[in-house]
């Protein structure tokens, strides 16, 4: 960094995190520092002492996924880019940026291609409008710091804070912003200005859903951040900006984003630029060959990881919290408030040995952005001929969420997956094999969640549930189906408290993943019951490769009914074993991995797509143990402890083949599947 700089990286988080004050719009002051800032805009285009500049900036793209009911777990990493860029500036208001490095690694198969100005960054703080990629998803939006400013936007004062630099102190005011007319084309966020010069020091900001011009946009939020140069002059230091983009066909839970991360420095001022210089598009590219010939510092992986902690830690989650206060109750998202949509595509068609043959759909209502859903999920089984689905209502305020449901619906005995959804009703319809074993829930429930620091929570849930034993009723197109056990008639008074930590789920070496849920029930009857299950991985690094160990189990008292039984064997769990052969009121399950990555061969998927250029191999070891059976149930004790031994193989992060011998049984076991994190949107 250069050593005349004075910067404001240090205190970003202190601007962010300081607490709010009360908001009075438009008041005297807070009209009067607008006035004096949009002054001050004015004026440093014409400033004689900054004629131009050339600068360095670095910055990484990401292109990320996130999927499952509610898009609360971290979205995934798809496809990482890294740019250097040489970027020039004249007055008053010429911009050039040059691209001289670039160099990318996909995780999943992906054909993303950027608009041009998210491979750069925002120089003049946007200027008099506001405008994105290439004028597709955002332009002509009024900058509340343009002359037109005072008369669309209202303003109101917040937080100051002081930072103490060796030449002066710098007195920096929160100005929160928003549209007088949230119908129209805007922007709502917080300006944040030097006191003493009205200089934008940090801007934070969404947009109103006008502003969005690509139906598909969700959000797009962004928060630049100036440094003071020669003691004088506020200029680029970082740099965010996250697009969120869900489909507009379905409202199925999966979410594209693409969040770019830049730093710029290395400032040198007063060249003598020519004019000729800024002449053609203002993003412009080295040849190829230079720019994949650029002298790295390490390798890109390293690179990511180095980045990916503090986009990890998600500033602009917190933005849009600041920023939905300032908007009230009023939607910021570009998503229509009424869509067709389901919880997964198994919503819309599966097949299992109960069901048949099952379609259904979906709909849902928002209201307030994403803090007010209604939505509603129906069937029907064509071989069981009975309908089925569930209404439930959620209303978010901060982090907590109240979500009311009533239900009818088809359950598997076991608390984890063990196959995707879809493919399971592939391999029911087709061949006869169903992995899961299932009872019909009939009911009643209220659930209270709560986030808890960046990736925790925690929930209540109260819920009445009347329990009925399925009989099969489906053909399969070959072989046949064995019988779904009986898991009695019942009545079911039920209470839950759960905790939980979410995956990290971006670019990571160490991950922590857990969740333990106790519950409380009481069946028609009296008999009452107490029943604890927890879930969890941990993901450490072992040099280039990687450790991962998951860990499944639970106890419950002796009246646990039959359908809350802990399951055991065969896919899922341990391959190699006859699946769910063991089951009872006590079980423990650990699988050990070992992931290794190894190159392979690169296949093109049409002239953009990317393909990565490796595969995971992951021999692993895991043991499970079952213990005292629940009455009336087919499932018994694992004589000791079961073990398996196997191998997987990961290709394109999407598909995994397994292979497994049990110790005991001798018996070999083999699965195909898609990868976990994408069975929930299946």
């Amino acid at each position: 960094m250069h050593r005349r700089a004075l910067l404001l990286g240090v205190v970003s988080p202190l601007l962010v995190a300081a607490p709010a004050a009360a908001q009075a719009w438009n008041s005297g002051g807070a009209v009067a520092l607008a006035q004096r800032a949009i002054a001050r805009r004015s004026r440093a285009a014409a400033d004689s002492a900054l004629r131009d500049y050339k600068a360095q900036a670095h910055g990484f793209l990401f292109f990320l996924g996130q999927f499952g009911e509610g898009l609360a777990d971290p979205p995934r990493l798809i496809k990482a880019d890294q740019l250097e860029l040489e970027v020039y500036w004249k007055a008053p208001a010429s911009s050039k940026q040059r691209v001289v490095g670039w160099r990318d690694r996909a995780e999943l198969p992906t054909d993303i291609s950027y608009h041009r100005d998210h491979l750069g960054i925002v120089q003049n703080n946007f200027g008099a409008a506001i405008r994105l990629g290439e004028g597709d998803e955002a332009r002509d939006v009024p900058h509340p710091l343009s002359v037109a400013g005072p008369e669309l936007y209202d303003y109101a004062l917040a937080d100051t804070t002081t930072i103490t630099l060796p030449q002066r102190e710098v007195r920096v005011v929160a100005l929160r912003v928003r549209p007088k007319d949230f119908t129209a084309a805007r922007i709502v966020g917080t300006l944040y200005l030097d006191a003493e010069t009205a200089d934008l020091v940090r801007l934070a900001f969404n947009f109103t859903p006008r502003a969005y011009l690509d139906p598909q946009l969700e959000d797009i939020s962004i928060v630049l951040d100036n440094a003071l140069w020669e003691t004088r002059f506020w200029l680029p230091y970082r740099q965010e900006i996250e697009i969120r983009r869900r489909a507009t066909w379905l409202d199925v839970p999966a979410r594209g984003i693409i969040r770019g991360r830049w730093e710029i420095d290395g400032y040198v001022f007063n060249l003598g630029l020519a004019t000729s210089w800024f002449q053609g598009d203002e993003i412009a590219f080295l040849p190829k060959a230079e720019r994949d010939s650029f002298p790295w510092p390490e390798p890109l992986a390293q690179a990511i990881q180095g980045v990916a902690e503090p986009v990890r830690q998600n500033d602009l989650e917190r933005v849009r919290a600041e920023v939905e206060e300032i908007a009230g109750r009023r939607a910021l998202t570009g998503l229509k408030a009424r869509r067709l949509g389901v919880r997964c595509l198994s919503d819309l068609v599966r097949a299992n040995r109960v069901e048949g043959l099952t379609l259904g759909a979906g709909l849902v209502w928002r209201g307030g952005g994403d803090r007010r859903e209604l939505r509603l999920v129906s069937s029907y089984g064509f071989a069981d001929r009975h309908p089925k689905g569930s209404v439930a209502a959620v209303d978010r305020v901060g982090r907590g969420a109240l979500e009311a449901a009533l239900f009818s619906e088809v359950r598997d005995v076991g608390d984890e997956r063990v196959i995707a959804p879809l493919l399971n009703s592939f391999s029911s319809q087709e061949f006869g094999a169903d992995y899961g074993d299932y009872y019909r829930a009939d009911g009643a429930r209220l659930t209270y969640r709560h986030g808890s620091g960046v990736r925790g929570e925690w929930s209540a849930a109260l819920g009445r549930e009347s329990i009925r034993s399925l009989a099969v009723t489906a053909e399969p197109a070959n072989g046949g189906f064995r019988a779904n056990p009986a898991l009695g008639e019942t009545g079911v008074d039920v209470a839950q408290l759960a905790v939980r930590r979410r995956s990290e789920g971006f670019a990571v070496r160490r991950d922590v993943h857990y969740e333990l849920v106790t519950e409380a029930g009481r069946a028609d009857g009296g008999n009452s019951y107490l029943r604890i299950a927890g879930t969890g991985h941990v993901l450490l690094p072992a040099g280039a490769t990687r450790l991962l160990v998951r860990a499944q189990g639970g106890m419950a008292s002796g009246a646990l009914p039959a359908h809350r039984s802990f399951v055991l064997g065969g896919r899922g769990t341990l391959l190699g074993e006859e699946f769910r052969r063991w089951g009872g009121s006590r079980m423990a399950l650990a699988h050990v991995e070992w992931r290794v990555p190894l190159p392979f061969a690169s296949l093109g998927l049409g002239p953009y797509a990317r393909i990565p250029r490796q595969l995971t191999l992951a021999p692993y070891v895991a043991a499970g143990w079952v213990d005292r059976p629940v009455a009336d149930t087919p499932w018994r004790a694992t004589p000791g402890a079961r073990v398996t031994l196997g191998l997987g193989i990961e290709w394109l992060g999407v598909f995994r083949i397994e292979a497994g011998v049990g110790a005991q049984s001798r018996r070999a076991g083999f699965a195909f599947d898609v990868t976990r994190d994408f069975w929930g949107i299946l």
